[in-house]
């Protein structure tokens, strides 16, 4: 009956991958001293009763290396969509001008600098953390199915699990490296 055994590690890796994704996503809203569209992905705005993405409330542009321009669809929501942003904490100083709401991408000091590498590390130890847990889950359907299963059958799918696991971890290190230099670089 175990000897039928096969550990779907094509989804196992998939669930790892959408922990990189998310990874990803949460560095992307990390401010460099550039100016992204990414940035305000994670903001969200009270727009007619429900929370909604700047993105669907108005045109995102980067007109300027030092610049992000909102051109918002609906004169009603500027004011809110202004307090969304101060109330972001990505310490960036909305000015107006009438729709058009202009986010000008002051430069980072040192300090500021250092403060966003440590919170870019948190984000990817909450990604180490979100693959150990699918590691773990792996580790268990395989000791769940260890009934009749020989010991070489087990080792090889705890190894090809660990594989999975140390693989999708250094892409998480790459990637935070690869996030912190840009962060630190002036």
């Amino acid at each position: 009956m175990a000897d039928d055994f096969e550990l779907d590690t094509d989804d196992l890796g998939r669930r790892m991958d959408g922990a990189i994704a998310n990874l990803r996503v949460e560095l992307a809203s990390l401010r460099t001293g550039r100016a992204s569209g990414s940035m305000l992905e994670p903001i969200m705005v009270d727009a007619y009763g429900s929370p909604t993405p700047i993105n669907q409330v108005g045109t995102v542009n980067v007109p300027e290396p030092r610049m992000v321009t909102i051109n918002v669809w609906d004169k009603g929501l500027v004011n809110k969509v202004e307090k969304a942003i101060r109330e972001s904490g990505l310490g960036i100083n909305p000015q107006l001008n009438g729709t058009i709401i202009m986010l000008p991408i002051p430069e980072l000091n040192e300090e500021r600098r250092r403060e966003l590498t440590k919170v870019a590390g948190s984000y990817a130890e909450s990604a180490r953390v979100s693959i150990r847990n699918l590691r773990r889950d792996g580790m268990d359907q395989i000791k769940k199915a260890k009934d009749g299963m020989s010991d070489d059958d087990q080792k090889f799918w705890e190894a090809a699990v660990q594989e999975l696991t140390d693989s999708h971890i250094k892409l998480v290190d790459e990637t935070l490296e690869t996030k912190q230099a840009e962060i630190m670089q002036v």
